[in-house]
This record gives C-alpha cells, sequence and structure tokens, in this order.
C-alpha cells in the first residue's frame, strides 16, 4: 500500500485498498457510493432520488470573516450541485476555537443564513460551541442533502467514450483565489497592483453552483450532461483522472483548448505552483453527450462565466492522454496538491517578517 501523503487528501489507490472494501452495511438503495471521481453519494428514498454530500467546515480567518464564511458554504453547494439535484436541507456541525468571539461568530453565520437563502438551502440541525484543541481552518462539519427526481441526477456512471469534456474558469481557481485574499500585499508589492486585483476578484468565483444549474438545463445523461466534477485538490489534471477512473473509461485532454482566468499564471508562477494541478474549486469538469456540447457551453456563458471543450472522454483501452501544443502524454493523478506547502510556507515567511 502507498504511504499516506504528507497532507491533503488520499490517494486514488489508498482509498481501492483501505476505504472502498470496507464501507459498512450493504443497502440495495445505494444509488451512488463512495469513490473517487464522485462529490456525493445518492440513495433512493420513496422513489426520489436523495444526495448527501459531506465536507469540513473550513473556515479561514485571514481571509475576513464574511468572505471565510461565503466559501465555506460554497465548497459544500459545489460538491452538492456537481449531481444534478438541487441542494436542499443543511446539517452543520460547528466545533470552534476559543479565541472565536460573538461578533465574529455572528459576522460568519449571517453569511452562512444569507447564502443559504439564496441558494434554497434550510438549515436542519447541527451543533454549535467552543472547545479546547479546535483550530482553524477546520472548524467542524456539515451534509449537505438534495432531492430530485430517480431520472435528474447525474454521475460518472453514465459517461460514455465519445462524451465531450468541458472545464469551467480554467486551472488553480481556488489556489490563486485563496493566495490573492491572504496575501494581497506580498502579491501587490511582487506582482503590480493589476495582478493583486485579478487575483482578489478570483476569490468569488470559487464556486461552481451557477454554471452546474446552467449546465442541467440542456438535459442529463444521454441528452446531456452525464457527469460533473469540481476540480478541487490535485486540480484539473486529478479531476479528470478521478472522473475517468470512476467511469471506467479513458480520456484525451488538450491543455491549450483549456480556458485560464485573467491573473492565474502569473500568481501560480510566483508561488511556484503548476496551476493544472494545483487545488481549484470553483472549475467544473462536465462529461456531456457530443450534440449539447455547444449548448452546454453556450448556456454557461450567459452566465458570465468562461468555459470550454477540451477534449473527450474515450474506450478505457486508449488510456489517459494529456495534449499540449500538440505532443502526448499519459496524464496521471498528482497525488499530492502542491498548494498546500506553497500556501504554509507563505504563511511562514510572513510571520517572519
Amino acid at each position: 500500500m502507498e504511504e499516506l501523503p504528507a497532507i491533503g487528501k488520499i490517494s486514488p489507490a489508498i482509498f481501492r485498498e483501505l476505504i472502498f472494501p470496507r464501507l459498512g452495511a450493504k443497502d440495495q438503495s445505494i444509488l451512488v457510493g463512495p469513490q473517487h471521481g464522485t462529490d456525493v453519494g445518492i440513495i433512493e428514498i420513496a422513489g426520489q432520488a436523495v444526495s448527501l454530500t459531506t465536507d469540513p467546515v473550513f473556515i479561514v480567518p485571514e481571509y475576513g470573516w464574511e468572505q471565510a464564511a461565503w466559501f465555506a458554504i460554497h465548497i459544500l453547494a459545489s460538491d452538492s450541485v456537481t449531481c444534478g439535484l438541487p441542494p436542499k436541507y443543511l446539517s452543520i456541525d460547528l466545533n470552534l476555537p476559543m479565541e472565536i468571539t460573538e461578533e465574529q461568530l455572528a459576522v460568519m453565520w449571517e453569511t452562512m443564513h444569507r447564502e443559504c437563502e439564496k441558494m434554497g438551502i434550510a438549515v436542519i440541525t447541527g451543533h454549535t460551541g467552543r472547545y479546547e484543541n479546535c483550530h482553524y481552518p477546520m472548524v467542524g462539519g456539515a451534509t449537505l442533502v438534495g432531492v430530485g427526481d430517480i431520472d435528474s441526477y447525474v454521475s460518472p456512471k453514465f459517461i460514455k467514450p465519445g462524451d465531450k469534456i468541458i472545464i469551467t474558469k480554467g486551472p488553480a481557481i481556488e489556489a490563486t483565489g485563496i493566495l490573492g485574499a491572504t496575501f494581497p500585499v506580498h502579491i501587490e508589492q511582487s506582482l503590480g497592483k493589476d495582478t493583486a486585483r485579478k487575483a482578489r476578484d478570483i476569490f468569488y468565483k470559487m464556486s461552481v453552483v451557477t454554471e452546474a444549474i446552467a449546465a442541467i438545463s440542456a438535459g442529463v445523461r444521454d441528452d446531456g450532461v452525464s457527469a460533473m466534477h469540481d476540480a478541487t485538490e490535485c486540480g484539473i489534471w486529478g479531476g479528470l483522472y478521478e472522473l475517468a477512473e470512476a467511469a471506467g473509461v479513458g480520456v484525451i485532454v488538450d491543455q491549450d483548448k483549456i480556458v485560464m482566468e485573467p491573473g492565474v499564471a502569473e500568481v501560480c508562477c510566483f508561488y511556484g505552483l503548476d496551476p493544472y494541478i494545483s487545488i481549484s474549486e470553483g472549475t467544473l469538469i462536465i462529461a456531456c453527450r457530443p450534440h449539447k456540447a455547444d449548448e452546454v457551453v453556450h448556456l454557461i456563458h450567459k452566465q458570465g462565466v468562461k468555459a470550454s471543450v477540451a477534449g473527450q472522454f474515450t474506450d478505457k483501452d486508449q488510456g489517459m492522454v494529456l495534449m499540449k501544443r500538440g505532443n502526448r502524454r499519459p496524464l496521471v493523478h498528482p497525488i499530492v496538491d502542491p498548494f498546500w506547502d506553497a500556501f504554509y510556507k507563505a504563511l511562514e515567511h510572513r510571520g517572519n517578517q
């Protein structure tokens, strides 16, 4: 068995060997269970599809309390909408550090309430308290539940060879947005005001809710979108690998056809990051039947979000292929996301100044 990574999500290999064979009791109501490439589990209850997704409550005070709370809710919502079902119910546990004040909690919770209200999400249960040995950014956990018709959800199991790959916003959205929010002065001093502003502006792009809803409006499964995946840790290359592996297909993707937001290349270069393997909450990878791909891209563009067709899924025996400037090489899972090491080194550097 592979060793656990120094930080971040476990590798697909460790998941397959350690987690996947040990999933508790079997149940026939499970439509989509845990696997790499899926952000959501789905069960059938009374003839309806019910989705569940769970994540840490991720609060970074350095973003500012309002931005931090916005991001925490959109992490959950972004995973939830990738299954095509509208998010509906939130269960949230807040294990807060002792140093949080009532005023800080008030701003945080008011923002969470407001964002949930906008998306039609009702908070139905939870737990809130301050405790010793609880530290930012992981200050609890939450589960978001979605509900919809049994034939309206999407999943990697619906992907077919020939499905087009649509990618929104491009690489390193989360890496750039977080660095822009956390180190605005450092970026401005080193890269200039314009790049610092662009990096800060990317923060509120760290959500895929808008484009996911737009995409499924074109149709699902054989009539449109077959699956969606949020490119979080290990970025676009990791997300594509996971999606193809979950679907049991191959993939060919052309890096030159992927859109990129302004400021991403400069910030990633400055912090020594490969943008295509860096954390990218806000980048949506969509598998779509060929006859609906252009319509899906058009619908996403109408929402003011960049997107492009950058490849397609293939037969499994064709493997996973990455194209760049006409050259082919294998697409492999990055295993370790470089963002965390760069981020904590930048924090340490700032603390030593």
